[in-house]
């Protein structure tokens, strides 16, 4: 009872285990793979605004399954991001369709702007 009750609010312990366990896959990573992937994944966290955890994990371990397939072919970092790694990035991130904090706030400012369309006519 009292772990359902905790994971309502630090979210699921499972998905926190895996996060770790892909955490420590993208450690164990060579270089220059490790870095790009850590450089990657924090870019991540700040563009993609996720709040489902379950999208998190899975994003990440697509992120960690990523480099280590790289590492083992030994494909060049700039032959995978390109020659824009923030596109690379942005785009990555868009295959992951979960719920964004921004979400909120674009339902928010259409509303407002219909609002105050309303009170013009």
């Amino acid at each position: 009872m009292v772990p359902n009750w905790i994971e309502t609010f630090t979210g699921s312990f499972e998905q926190k285990k895996q996060y770790k366990q892909y955490q420590a896959r993208i450690d164990a990573l060579p270089e220059p793979y490790a870095a790009t992937a850590k450089a990657l994944q924090r870019y991540l966290m700040y563009y993609g605004s996720l709040t489902n955890g379950a999208t998190l994990v899975t994003m990440t371990g697509d992120l960690v399954d990523l480099w280590e397939r790289a590492a083992v072919d030994g494909t060049p970092v700039r032959k995978i991001v390109g020659e824009d790694p923030v596109d690379f990035a942005e785009t990555f991130a868009q295959a992951y369709s979960g719920a964004q904090w921004i979400d909120k706030e674009r339902v928010r400012l259409t509303k407002a702007i219909e609002d105050a369309e309303r009170g013009q006519q």
